[in-house]
């Protein structure tokens, strides 16, 4: 049996990609193998968000070729797209495929073989209008599912290199959607995350539908699910609809990942973002009136060309105000390529480091006073994996619906389904827990299905 080794940079998409490069492999009899062990084929799918993604897509490229010089080496995702002949130019490597006609590979693999000349197989991600099907039934994670729903992004943020790797917003089509989101309930999924570049954008391409739309439809026609979190949405996309479709919904989750990147109305026009402090702020008003208890995690960029001190303190400001659950804090990195990388204002990194840790700091305090709302409740939590500081303890982790971690005694057939458990010691990064029962003993209506 031939082998394929995988290995993944970057995002929750790329993950989920190489899942669907992966079932595309298998359904042509190869094997899985581990990317450390020799390969017939080895499949880097790369990153480009920063330039040290590029750097690391090129590190981990050449360790392949050194593994087995003899191996057919594919390389694919965003770095591929937007630098093809920079990887082609890497001593060994094969086959490049961008981020579409990922379902060429194994033709592209054929025809190395018999004609033993480098392919590049990278067209124009610009002109691509249609959202490439690539279908995951199931994960080598059991826990939680993620479901691809839209690609690309029309936003072109100064500091952003990603629509020139993805291309513009194209959805899925619902259908396939729905008919995906079953499949991984009925492999024993409770959880599905809906993913993509620019997840909340989903249906701006389409006529007469939208995510609120995609939402209600999930909720409806997909027997046995139990939760969808969606994975990453813009506050521009926070429709009305969509918080009238929160407020009702029994299973989309407490829990939304909100991308603030600065609460400076200034620094925000200079990254060409898409909204003011005000209309964020009062969305996330909005949000909270409809879902007592939401937990708003988000990213946040700090030392961005000409961000002054004062508007530094105006993002912290907003996010202390609004009382944020968990922040993603990365130092800005100049990208090449985009417009902010061309600024002349750059700041210096250690005025970078010093907010970086400030926000930090910040972030941490707001995730245990958020977590401590939850003292002595009980909540639903998936159990994920063992406590892996103590592995041999009997404690597992899980998350709630509202996204606080949970460390609780729990056994093996627990994990991926429902458990109550009782917050016993709130806190962060992880809460502590007594087990309570096992929902999925009880037996599930059968829904009307449409």
């Amino acid at each position: 049996m031939p082998t394929v080794a995988f290995h993944t940079l970057g995002c929750k998409v790329n993950h989920y990609e190489t899942e669907a490069i992966w079932q595309l492999f298998k359904a042509e009899g190869y094997d899985r193998v581990d990317f450390e062990k020799t390969s017939d084929v080895y499949v880097i799918n790369t990153c480009t968000v920063t330039n040290t993604g590029d750097k690391k897509s090129r590190q981990v490229i050449r360790r392949a070729v050194r593994k087995n010089p003899d191996a057919v080496i594919c390389v694919t995702g965003c770095y591929a797209q937007t630098s093809p002949a920079e990887i082609m130019a890497i001593p060994g490597v094969d086959i490049v495929v961008g981020t579409q006609d990922r379902v060429k590979m194994l033709e592209y693999i054929e025809q190395y073989k018999t004609e033993r000349q480098p392919i590049n197989g990278v067209g124009n991600i610009m002109k691509s209008r249609v959202y490439e099907e690539l279908d995951v039934p199931a994960f080598t994670d059991r826990t939680r599912a993620s479901l691809k729903i839209q690609e690309g992004c029309n936003n072109f943020c100064t500091f952003c290199i990603i629509p020139w790797a993805r291309g513009l917003m194209r959805s899925r089509d619902p259908k396939e959607v729905v008919v995906q989101a079953q499949k991984l309930v009925d492999a024993g999924y409770k959880e599905i995350v809906l993913t993509g570049i620019h997840t909340g954008g989903y249906g701006e391409d389409m006529k007469d539908y939208n995510l609120a739309q995609l939402l209600r439809d999930l909720e409806e026609k997909v027997v046995g699910l139990k939760r969808v979190r969606i994975s990453s949405i813009e506050a521009s996309q926070i429709t009305d609809e969509v918080i009238e479709v929160l407020d009702k919904s029994k299973i989309v989750v407490r829990h939304l990942h909100i991308p603030l990147q600065s609460g400076s109305n200034t620094v925000l026009k200079r990254m060409r973002r898409k909204y003011t402090m005000e209309f964020f702020g009062e969305r996330l008003d909005r949000l909270r009136e409809a879902l007592p208890g939401l937990a708003i995690t988000s990213d946040v960029i700090v030392g961005f060309p000409g961000e002054t001190e004062e508007e530094f303190m105006e993002t912290y400001n907003f996010i202390k105000k609004h009382k944020f659950s968990e922040l993603h804090v990365f130092p800005y990195s100049k990208r090449t390529g985009t417009p902010a990388a061309r600024m002349t204002d750059q700041i210096d990194e250690e005025v970078k480091n010093e907010r970086v840790h400030r926000l930090i700091a910040l972030s941490d305090q707001l995730a245990k006073e958020y977590a401590s709302q939850f003292d002595g409740e009980v909540l639903e939590v998936i159990p994920e994996e063992v406590y892996k500081e103590d592995p041999t303890s009997g404690f597992y982790i899980g998350y709630t619906d509202n996204y606080l971690k949970v460390k609780f005694q729990a056994t093996e057939e627990m994990v991926g389904k429902l458990v109550k458990v009782k917050i016993t010691k709130a806190g962060y990064p992880y809460n502590e827990g007594e087990f309570v029962r096992v929902m999925d003993d009880v037996p599930v209506p059968e829904r009307l299905s449409s």
